[in-house]
Parts: structure tokens; C-alpha cells; sequence
């Protein structure tokens, strides 16, 4: 194979995977972002925002149960869109690989992440604060980042600069997204989707209440109607 048609290969499976992205944007709109403390709130904190209305779902790497709850997840729930988040170098994209996840989301980049994110499979979307760290992933193929995070880094009046110089660029940012900026973030034509933990409020799962979380879950899309 030619350096040429190497390359071609490599535009092509990274133009697959922007277009998977945005069908998980489509999906999503909102991309709760869990971190499992116990394992015997994997399945029903799954189905209260599901019932809520988010079906697409990051469970971070934080916690030692981020794995076996992407693994659980897909084997019990595989109506669900699953992903990993808070992946921070290629040894943990590839566990997450063997976990079953179907994307991946990493705070921030490396040069050697944003290569393992070419080579893996999955469709990895990277954390940039910067327009030089956007530019790193821009230089692979990436067009899809996750902003972050994204209040301290400028919030929406960043979002709108970064889209002069990066026209064809789309964001899902998080960090310091919530009920009250939501509407003002998903309002600009460069934001796919946003990410956010506020419908998981750390005493509501500690109390197990579900039903809270779907409340506030259906709240916030009801914003977005």
C-alpha cells in the first residue's frame, strides 16, 4: 500500500467515525457524565435516566467499577448507547475496548492519545481547552471535541471564537454545564451536544433515589423542546 492510499484509508476511518459521533450527538443532546461508586447502582441508575430520556451514556474511568459497569451495561442493557469517559492514555482506551465500550472521551490530549484514537476502532472524542490542543487532533482527522472544562474555559463566548478559525468543528462541552447556561450552550450552531452530572446529584444516588434523577433528567431535555 501506498503512502497515498495509506493516508486515504486514515481520512476515511476518521470521516466513519465523525459521522458516528454525530449520530451519538443526535442521540445524546445531553451526555450524562456517571461515576459508579457502587456496583449495585449500575443498572438502576441506568434505567432512571433512560426513563428519563437519555439513553446515551459516558460512565467515567474514576472509579474502580467503570469498566465492569460499561462491561454490565452492555450485556444487561444493549438498547443503550454506552461510552467511557475520563480515558487518559492508550492502555486504558484499550481496556475500554475490551470492555465493550462503543466511544470513548478523554479530559484532555496527548499527542500519543490522539494517535491511539486514530488506530482504536472507537470513535474517541478528545477534552481541548485550547485552540493549540484542538489543532493537534485537527491535524489528525478529529473535527468532534468535547470542550473542557468548558465554563473555565471561556464557556459560550469561547465556543462562539473557536468557531471563526474552525468552521467545520463541533463541540460537546462539559464542565460547569447545567440548567441554567444549557439552552444558551445547545443555542449555538457549533454545539452538538453538552455534558453534564447535574441530574446525578451524589445524595440522591447515595438515597437511591431514582426517581429524582428521572425527574430531573426529563427536566432538562423538557428545556431543550
Amino acid at each position: 500500500m501506498t503512502t497515498l492510499e495509506k493516508q486515504q484509508l486514515v481520512q476515511n476511518r476518521m470521516a466513519d467515525k465523525i459521522a458516528l459521533i454525530d449520530a451519538l450527538a443526535a442521540k445524546a443532546k445531553i451526555l450524562p457524565v456517571i461515576t459508579i461508586a457502587r456496583e449495585e447502582d449500575i443498572l438502576p441508575l441506568a434505567d432512571a435516566l433512560a426513563a428519563g430520556g437519555l439513553t446515551a451514556l459516558e460512565v467515567t474511568l474514576r472509579s474502580s467499577l467503570g469498566l465492569k459497569a460499561i462491561k454490565l451495561l452492555r450485556q444487561e442493557r444493549p438498547e443503550l448507547l454506552v461510552g467511557a469517559g475520563t480515558v487518559l492514555d492508550r492502555h486504558m482506551l484499550k481496556a475500554t475496548e475490551d470492555a465493550g465500550s462503543q466511544f470513548t472521551v478523554t479530559p484532555g490530549v496527548t499527542q500519543d492519545m490522539l494517535e491511539a484514537g486514530v488506530e482504536s476502532p472507537l470513535p474517541l472524542l478528545p477534552g481541548i481547552s485550547s485552540p493549540s490542543e484542538l489543532m493537534m487532533g485537527y491535524a489528525l482527522g478529529y473535527r468532534r471535541f468535547k470542550l473542557f472544562p468548558a465554563e473555565v474555559s471561556g464557556g459560550v463566548a469561547a465556543i462562539k471564537a473557536f468557531g471563526g478559525p474552525f468552521g467545520d468543528v463541533r463541540f460537546c462541552p462539559t464542565g460547569g454545564v447545567g440548567p441554567n447556561n444549557l439552552v444558551n450552550y445547545m443555542s449555538q450552531p457549533n454545539v452538538m451536544c453538552v455534558g453534564g452530572s447535574w441530574m446525578l446529584d451524589s445524595s440522591w444516588i447515595k438515597n437511591r433515589d431514582w426517581a429524582r434523577i428521572q425527574e430531573c433528567t426529563a427536566e432538562a431535555l423538557a428545556l431543550l423542546n
